[in-house]
């Protein structure tokens, strides 16, 4: 018998190649997952977002405010969609975080530049994901030159000379200091807690499908809620467990500051838990083995990561994106978290997020519901 036989191994190939392509399911994530990579960095990712939401409270209507407006429109990192505000109201809009920033044009602004006396014009950012406003704020600096260069001719051509007409004062909120690290720790919290929410009750149902002992569990009077809840809470328990360890090093290593209510945050937590976890109980029931249940498990936490803004700035994202970002329980949660934290949101401010992933929590249990069967058919 020779030592190796061509022959023989493409029999053995032909066999594997087989096997891999009546296993659908596996067959479409090795092709799926390289082409989901492909167009979400390729398209969806962005680190540099323009047109973002922004706030103008004028309390100066002359022709120089209209002038700093449009400049500040024209560099294309602002979009005015509030305008004519209070600053009282702009203030809500940027701690809700609808806007990024609110921009306070002073009385008699116009007067004052004509005067020469340098107003002061407040900008003030939303800074809880600093990567996210930087770019802005530095082309905010190389504005102030050249906003008011096309009125300031003539008898007032001698103010373009020297400082600028005037002067902006950036107020950077939540994060003064613009520390990465406010904004990354309490998204780990998300990020950490999707990964393994979803892949251990994922592996739930197949383990007892594997082993065997799903007969048992079938022959017992249990009702299929009843299981899907007594599989999951177990896992709350874990997800809680974690949270403290990550809380602790979010305070005792770097620092987070908890500016909102704690007992707030743990109920917001723990709906986030169980969403999550009603997806891991959903793929437990398509899934066929724990391999295939892994698999799924990464292709949603993939572009739950890539899409929620935990890596990449939100609004720098294309709109299709944004859309798909909106379905994901991890968006909503992180901007639930960060406003608590960093903010100090109370639960009036949460609810635009947090009524979307009562909606998925109540998609994907009804799901899960459906497809369980309390026969091994």
């Amino acid at each position: 018998m020779k030592w190796f036989s061509p022959a023989r191994t493409w029999a053995v190939f032909i066999k594997e190649f087989q096997q891999m392509l009546r296993d659908r399911l596996t067959f479409a994530m090795a092709v799926g997952v390289p082409v989901m990579q492909l167009v979400l960095f390729g398209y969806a990712i962005n680190t540099d977002p323009k047109g973002l939401p922004t706030a103008v409270v004028a309390a100066d209507a002359g022709p120089l405010a209209r002038s700093l407006v449009a400049s500040l429109q024209n560099t294309g990192y602002f979009k005015v969609v509030h305008q004519g505000t209070s600053q009282a109201e702009a203030d809500a809009l940027v701690a809700a975080g609808e806007v990024q920033f609110m921009i306070v044009i002073p009385p008699g602004f116009s007067r004052d530049v004509v005067r020469g006396e340098r107003p002061a014009v407040l900008v003030s950012v939303d800074a809880t994901d600093p990567s996210a406003s930087g770019n802005a704020i530095a082309a905010l600096g190389e504005m102030t030159n050249l906003a008011l260069r096309h009125d300031l001719t003539g008898p007032l051509q001698t103010l373009q000379k020297g400082a600028a007409p005037f002067e902006l004062r950036i107020h950077r909120r939540y994060n003064p200091e613009g520390l990465s690290r406010y904004n990354i720790v309490p998204g780990l919290i998300g990020t950490i807690l999707t990964m393994t929410m979803v892949m251990l009750t994922s592996l739930a149902m197949t383990r007892e499908r594997e082993r065997g002992t799903m007969e048992n569990l079938l022959a017992t009077p249990v009702r299929p809620l009843e299981v899907m809840v007594g599989k999951i809470l177990p896992y709350v328990v874990i997800g809680y467990v974690q949270l403290g360890v990550i809380l602790g090093a979010a305070w005792l290593l770097f620092e987070v500051p908890m500016v909102g209510s704690f007992v707030l945050l743990m109920a917001m937590i723990g709906v986030f838990m169980v969403a999550n976890l009603a997806v891991g109980f959903t793929f437990s029931t398509i899934a066929r083995n724990q391999l295939q249940a892994m698999q799924m498990t990464f292709f949603f936490f993939l572009p739950s990561m890539l899409l929620s803004g935990f890596m990449f700035p939100f609004r720098g994202m294309p709109v299709w994106a944004q859309w798909l970002g909106e379905g994901l329980p991890l968006t909503h949660f992180l901007r639930i978290v960060r406003g608590i934290m960093l903010k100090g949101n109370q639960a009036p401010q949460l609810w635009t997020d947090l009524w979307p992933m009562l909606l998925f929590l109540a998609v994907a249990g009804a799901v899960a519901l459906k497809r369980y069967r309390q026969t091994l058919d």
